[in-house]
C-alpha cells in the first residue's frame, strides 16, 4: 500500500517545496547566472545586471493599469527610469522582468516587450521570464512587485514601489527610494516588506 502511495507523496513533497521556495528577507536569490532574453542586447542575467552594491528587480508587464497608468492613476512605470538613475548613482543595478507567461503569445510577447521598452525609453534591461520561473522563485505576485538585493544577492526589501495607490494616505512614502539609499549607506532597511499592489502575474495556470 505504501509503495502505491509513494509517487503521490513524492509529487506532494515536490509541490510543497516549490510553493514554499519563495524568497524571504535575508534569503539569497538563485538563478543568478541564468541568461534571460532582454530588450537591451541579446541576453542578460541577475549577476550581469547587478552592480557593486546590489540590484533592484521589478516584475512588470506591458499592459497592467498599475504599470502603464490610467486617468485616475499615474502608473508606476513612469518612475522606472528615475529609479534606474537613482539606483545607478548608488552603484545598484536594475532590471525589469516580464513573467506573464499566460500572455506570452499576445500582449506580453517578446516582440511587444521590445515595442513597449522603446516607446517608454526604458534605460534598464527588460527580460522574459520563461515559465514564470524567476517569479516563482522570488514569490512575485503582482505587476509591479519590487525586490531589492544587496551585493551578496540577499533580499533586503520586497513590496510596493511607494504608497501612491492608497487614496487615504496622509503622506507619500517612497519605499523603494528609501531602501535604495539605506542599502547604499550600509544602513538597516527600516521598512523591509510592504504589500505589493497591481495586476496578478499571469502564470500558465492562470490562463
Amino acid at each position: 500500500m505504501f509503495m502505491k502511495k509513494l509517487p503521490f507523496l513524492l509529487l506532494f513533497l515536490v509541490c510543497t517545496v516549490t510553493l514554499n521556495a519563495q524568497l524571504k528577507i535575508g534569503d539569497k536569490a538563485s538563478m543568478l547566472d541564468d541568461q534571460l532574453q532582454s530588450t537591451i542586447g541579446e541576453t542578460t542575467s541577475l549577476n550581469d545586471s547587478k552592480k557593486e552594491k546590489g540590484i533592484l528587480v521589478v516584475f512588470s508587464c506591458n499592459t497592467c493599469p498599475f504599470v502603464v497608468g490610467t486617468e485616475d492613476f499615474p502608473g508606476w512605470e513612469r518612475q522606472y527610469n528615475q529609479l534606474y538613475a537613482t539606483a545607478d548613482s548608488l552603484h545598484i543595478g536594475m532590471i525589469l522582468v516580464n513573467s506573464n507567461e499566460g500572455k506570452r503569445q499576445g500582449v506580453d510577447s517578446y516582440e511587444e516587450m521590445l515595442k513597449h521598452a522603446e516607446a517608454q525609453h526604458y534605460k534598464m534591461p527588460y527580460v522574459v521570464d520563461v515559465n514564470s520561473t524567476l517569479a516563482n522563485i522570488f514569490g512575485a505576485k503582482t505587476t509591479p512587485h519590487a525586490f531589492l538585493l544587496n551585493s551578496e544577492m540577499e533580499l533586503v526589501y520586497m513590496g510596493s514601489i511607494d504608497n501612491i495607490w492608497d487614496k487615504d494616505r496622509k503622506e507619500d512614502i517612497p519605499y523603494v527610494y528609501r531602501a535604495l539609499n539605506e542599502l547604499a549607506s550600509h544602513k538597516k532597511i527600516k521598512t523591509s516588506t510592504t504589500s505589493p499592489k497591481g495586476c496578478g502575474i499571469k502564470r500558465i495556470t492562470n490562463k
